[in-house]
């Protein structure tokens, strides 16, 4: 059953079946270009928008691994980037012990701006089974160029949960992001 998240809401991440352990997670982004306007007001074609997700790995507050279109698989190879499309596979019972927190972002690499999306969504689908587990639409609109979207985090008992954020960041890259994705950690 999915759930439909908003702002700041979480979901744990357990798997159905008691005594599977950890799912393995999927991350899907899903967008449209924003119709522009062209000349007497016709509406043209929506133009083509370039997004780019990533996955920042933290081990207590302190970046240890990132996973982009340039580093498709972490080091410990439990998180995947698609390459093509903009998904990332999180493996959460092969994530190191010592990975407290992994983050979620999109930013225009090209430098186009949020006013050129519209209807951005994000899924959360367990990746064995198929089934989405949580969804939340993201505003699009503004001249941002990143959004921090979600993290994954252990709890207190090791258990993992995700929590929608959704902050809109100026940064075109995860490492100018970076100021804001710490203060969601």
């Amino acid at each position: 059953m999915s759930v439909s998240l908003s702002t700041g809401q979480s979901i744990r991440l357990d798997r159905a079946d008691p005594g599977g352990g950890p799912p393995v997670i999927r991350l899907h982004l899903d967008w449209q270009g924003a119709p522009r306007r062209g000349i007497f007001g016709s509406r043209r074609r929506d133009p083509k928008v370039d997004l780019d997700a990533s996955a920042v790995l933290f081990a207590d507050g302190t970046l240890a691994d990132v996973v982009f279109f340039q580093h498709l698989v972490s080091n410990d190879g439990s998180v995947r980037h698609t390459g093509e499309s903009e998904s990332i596979t999180v493996d959460l019972g092969r994530v190191p012990d010592r990975i407290t927190q992994i983050v979620f972002t999109v930013n225009s690499y090209s430098g186009q701006s949020f006013a050129e999306v519209q209807h951005f969504r994000c899924e959360l689908v367990d990746d064995g089974t198929g089934a989405e587990l949580a969804r939340f639409t993201l505003s699009g609109g503004g001249e941002h160029r990143g959004q921090v979207l979600a993290k994954v985090g252990r709890d207190e008992g090791g258990a993992w949960e995700l929590t929608a954020i959704g902050v809109p960041t100026h940064g075109q890259t995860f490492r100018e992001m970076l100021p804001v994705i710490e203060k969601h950690l």
